[in-house]
């Protein structure tokens, strides 16, 4: 056991005057790409797909003696980036791994040291017919990606979780057989140092980050990201930021000490893309953060000094969901010299939990439409962002526990519109504020629950379609009980509006999850006249009745 140790923390200690990097060379024009396509890998045995036809891999799955996994082989990596080709995504983002354990050929940390790791530090065999056993037996999957990519004339990335936290509760317990989601995210940089983590007990979210004060946990990042720079023919590099979103104990960290660490990782990524790039290639860099500006300063995130320390590309997220919002048109001006991404998920909405407790994947959720892509990437454009990005996109697939369908194929052809500012200005539009995870801000709207007399507001950013609004809409509120007799009201920029029996879907929707009944819903008729550009405001106000809570808000403007 201990030369793993030994060699990590040489490996970890050693000078880093080569990752200190001069000032940044100077950037070319912005990226040129409107779509970006982001893939989380995992996917290729989480999911059932055209490459991947056998039963699901559920994460939490308990290890068996035997461990036998869903097979996995390099010809699911193609498929997911043959499924892209010709869609019109431009950018193929290739998550490898969960960010401590590398699927690729590492020096920093080989695949044998981890099956060494495993089996001295746990009492783990690996297990077979997985992501473990192919990455054991000399697989690359970034090897495959980048070369299939190039074949697909894709530009290829590689999108590196920088705090990711999924599966390390599976530390916990007596040695014995771990499945594969443990031996993808079980390393000895976080396992064997308690005390570089923000919290103490890691069968908590919230406890389980990585301290990025420590300079150990950055470094090695570092290292990973020269590698992987050195050894693949990429197009661009993205540090992702929301997995997970929580890099410093903010009491004992001011925002000057944050930011400056930050901005010190920024210019040492920035530095790596330069001197790995071939000759005359721009490297493009990507950032992966919240589309909240309040949600930086804890993060220590300085988009400006960023920008100006090499950043190319900001991939504005709302974490695991399509969402509209956010400060798109604040971050716009922060960095007009930046390439600016809105990213949009599978989902609009969480449910209630439907499969095993404590596990992933285990809840219901509501699936995004084309007409609300469409309209999220229209709002963006007019805020004057660049393109948009696409996140989970897979998952509209079978995959999880639980009745969480029905499942369908995701809906690639809206890939051939969202690039095109004029095409999603001329779509019907559907507005949106559904049920999320406080994840990428502090503090949603909804869900909300309303007692009689209460008044609760919500925010719409609306951009007009080309032509304006000429055709009345529809508001809309969604409660996951009956509403029954209770008695509402609702103002849109200050004037009354009048309720309407029609509580129907405003278009056709293929996805039926958590959509409710009619009796579900309360819906007012809107002016065409009413809504403006910009910043709209919704108050809804329950005059009679018993408590009930809300937990979707639409508003189609046809």
């Amino acid at each position: 056991m201990k030369p793993i140790f030994t060699f990590l923390a040489a490996l970890l200690l050693a000078p880093l005057a080569a990752l200190h990097a001069a000032d940044p060379k100077p950037a070319p024009a912005k990226a040129p790409f409107r779509v970006l396509y982001s893939d989380d890998t995992t996917h290729t045995l989480v999911c059932v797909s055209p490459y991947h036809k056998g039963k699901p891999l559920e994460l939490e799955a308990p290890a068996t003696a035997e461990g036998r996994t869903p097979p996995f082989g390099p010809q699911m990596i193609e498929g997911a980036v043959d499924e892209t080709a010709g869609t019109g995504i431009e950018v193929h983002m290739l998550q490898p791994g969960f960010g401590y354990v590398p699927w690729w050929k590492s020096r920093v940390y080989p695949f044998s040291d981890h099956m060494k790791f495993m089996q001295e530090r746990f009492g783990s065999p690996m297990p077979k017919g997985g992501w473990a056993e192919y990455m054991a037996t000399g697989g690359d999957m970034v090897g495959v990606f980048t070369k299939r990519c190039r074949e697909k004339k894709l530009a290829p990335f590689v999108s590196l979780r920088m705090n990711d936290c999924h599966g390390h509760e599976m530390l916990l317990g007596p040695k014995g057989p771990r499945n594969e989601t443990a031996w993808a995210t079980l390393a000895p940089l976080h396992v064997e140092h308690p005390e570089w983590r923000l919290g103490s007990d890691v069968s908590k979210w919230s406890d389980r980050h990585l301290n990025w004060n420590v300079p150990q946990v950055r470094e090695y990042k570092l290292r990973l990201i020269e590698e992987i720079c050195r050894q693949y023919p990429l197009a661009g590099f993205e540090l992702d930021f929301m997995r997970f979103p929580k890099f410093f104990d903010v009491k004992e960290t001011t925002r000057e000490q944050r930011v400056a660490i930050m901005r010190e990782f920024i210019g040492q990524v920035r530095g790596i893309l330069d001197r790995t790039a071939p000759s005359g290639q721009r490297r493009w860099l990507c950032v992966r953060v919240p589309a909240f500006l309040a949600s930086h300063d804890a993060m220590g995130i300085d988009l400006a000094a960023w920008v100006r320390a090499g950043v190319d590309m900001v991939n504005l997220s709302y974490f695991y969901f399509a969402a509209q919002g956010g400060d798109l048109a604040a971050i716009r001006a922060l960095v007009p010299d930046a390439a600016v991404y809105v990213e949009m998920c599978h989902t609009t909405r969480v449910g209630p939990v439907v499969g095993a407790k404590g596990g992933y994947d285990n809840f219901s959720y509501r699936r995004t439409t084309p007409a609300q892509f469409y309209t999220t990437a229209h709002v963006a454009y007019a805020r004057g962002l660049d393109g948009v990005s696409a996140f989970n996109f897979v998952y509209y697939r079978e995959h999880g526990t639980g009745e969480r369908g029905p499942f369908c194929e995701p809906p690639f052809e809206v890939f051939k519109h969202l690039g095109d500012r004029a095409w999603v200005a001329r779509q019907p539009q559907h507005y949106f504020v559904g049920e999320v995870w406080s994840v990428a801000a502090a503090v949603h709207p909804l869900p909300k629950t309303f007692r009689t007399g209460d008044t609760h507001r919500v925010t719409l950013d609306m951009a007009p379609p080309s032509g304006g609004w000429t055709k009345p809409g529809r508001l809309r509120i969604q409660s996951p009980e009956d509403l029954g007799n209770r008695r509402w009201s609702c103002r849109f920029n200050g004037q009354e509006l009048a309720e309407t029996p029609d509580r129907s879907e405003p278009y056709a929707n293929p996805y039926p999850a958590l959509l409710g009944g009619l009796e579900h819903h309360r819906a007012w008729l809107m002016p065409p006249g009413l809504p403006k550009d910009g910043a709209n405001q919704i108050e809804l106000s329950l005059q009679e009745g018993s408590p009930a809570k809300i937990v979707f808000l639409d508003l189609a403007m046809p």
